[in-house]
């Protein structure tokens, strides 16, 4: 039996048709003298939200008499996002998976029975597949190219695309997106709009959900006719680029150079940040060089390395990521504003240069201030013992005069 769902209006176009069990013979796999047929009734529907579909079973006809025993299935379906095999058990009769629906769907599924009559040992029935292949619909070469999203510091989130190589003039896209705390999908918060039309959607944070599949769809209409749809399903914390780091300072501490910063703004929490230190180095040859350093310890904002002896300046740059152990990706944010310190000694010669000049002046100033107060109180002391008339200090005056400079002179006079 073929079911089709009630969508709206902009669905209807990419309605995924449920697949129907095809007829089934009996297993020639038999436990406790019943064939362990497949389960009976498979449908896949499709509930209107962007690939993440219902599959629905029920109990194998062989079965449906069998007292005293463990049912259980066994569903595999296959993951196009990630390319593989996906699988799991369950006693219920009903599953929902994530799938691409612009490609082929592929579920395949068994019946376990673990009775008393079996020892207590599972018996696994054959596997079936259906496959259902979807029919492209929409103008050649009109699907959107380059789909890339951004979580920017995890306060908001961009979309952006570029139009198909066949895309008619005058179209329109439009933006649908779902995820599982919905009860049914929307319809983009606000376009990115360019010069020729919608070319990206910009999410709030309060719109988005971190650990769950964020389902998106972009289709559009055309004058020639819809446009292809495209189809993506991301986990939104693995698309965060933090904001660019602030507050870096350099200084040198016991010959080594230590980078200090701070942590950047916006909702990423510390403990979920590496860091990425990039150094430049002239020497005194004029070579450079050049070292990356990741630091993936949790709230290490600091970085120290040894000062080049021979370097006149060091240049140092840094920017973040979130870590492995809250995503399993991301994007590197901006770089740094660049950070110097020069070489260390030729910073310091002129300023003891400088600083030993005014010293050696203030010590000759007071040099000269001291002899000149001795050379005063030594003559108050000899006027005094002495007269002027006398030879001795006749002889004196004449020796002093010789040995004195010019201008103090007049001291003795």
């Amino acid at each position: 039996m073929l079911l089709l769902n009630k969508f709206p209006a902009w669905l209807s176009a990419f309605a995924l048709l449920l697949l129907t069990q095809e007829p089934v013979s009996t297993s020639e796999v038999t436990a406790c003298g019943v064939a362990v047929d497949p389960p009976a009734n498979i449908e896949i529907t499709d509930p209107g939200f962007l690939g993440y579909l219902s599959i629905h079973w029920t109990l194998p006809t062989s079965l449906q008499n069998l007292t005293g025993c463990t049912v259980r299935y066994q569903l595999r379906y296959y993951d196009t996002y990630e390319e593989r095999w996906r699988s799991v058990r369950t006693v219920k009769l009903t599953y929902a998976a994530q799938f691409d629906p612009e490609k082929p769907i592929k579920v395949r599924i068994l019946t376990v029975l673990k009775c008393a009559c079996t020892n207590g040992t599972e018996v696994q029935g054959e596997e079936k597949e259906w496959v259902y292949t979807p029919e492209p619909t929409g103008v050649a070469e009109s699907r959107i190219r380059d789909f890339h999203c951004v979580y920017y510091g995890k306060e908001y989130m961009e979309c952006t695309w570029e139009s198909g190589p066949g895309q008619p003039p005058d179209s329109q896209h439009y933006l649908y997106y779902w995820h599982r705390e919905m009860d049914e999908t929307k319809e983009c918060p606000e376009y990115i709009i360019f010069s020729e039309g919608r070319r990206g959607c910009r999410f709030p944070r309060e719109s988005l959900l971190e650990f769950s599949k964020f389902n998106l769809c972009v289709n559009g209409s055309s004058p020639a006719g819809s446009l292809k749809m495209a189809y993506f399903s991301i986990e939104v914390q693995n698309y965060v680029k933090p904001t660019v780091v602030s507050s870096v300072h350099v200084s040198e501490i016991d010959g080594e150079l230590k980078l200090d910063w701070s942590p950047p703004s916006g909702q990423v929490p510390e403990h979920c940040l590496e860091y990425e230190v990039e150094s430049s180095t002239t020497m005194e040859n004029g070579k450079q060089k050049q070292e990356n350093m990741v630091l993936q310890n949790l709230e290490d904002t600091s970085y120290s390395v040894p000062r080049e002896v021979e370097s006149q300046k060091t240049c140092f740059r840094i920017r973040s990521k979130v870590n492995m152990y809250c995503a399993d990706g991301g994007f590197w944010s901006d770089w740094s504003q660049t950070k110097c310190t020069e070489n260390m000694e030729t910073q310091c010669i002129p300023k003891l240069t400088y600083l030993g000049l005014v010293g050696l002046v203030v010590i000759g100033i007071a040099g000269v201030i001291i002899l000149c107060l001795s050379l005063w109180i030594l003559k108050k002391i000899s006027i005094k013992k002495i007269n002027k008339k006398d030879a001795l200090y006749t002889l004196y005056k004449e020796k002093v005069n010789e040995t004195m400079p010019t201008i103090l002179s007049p001291i003795f006079k």
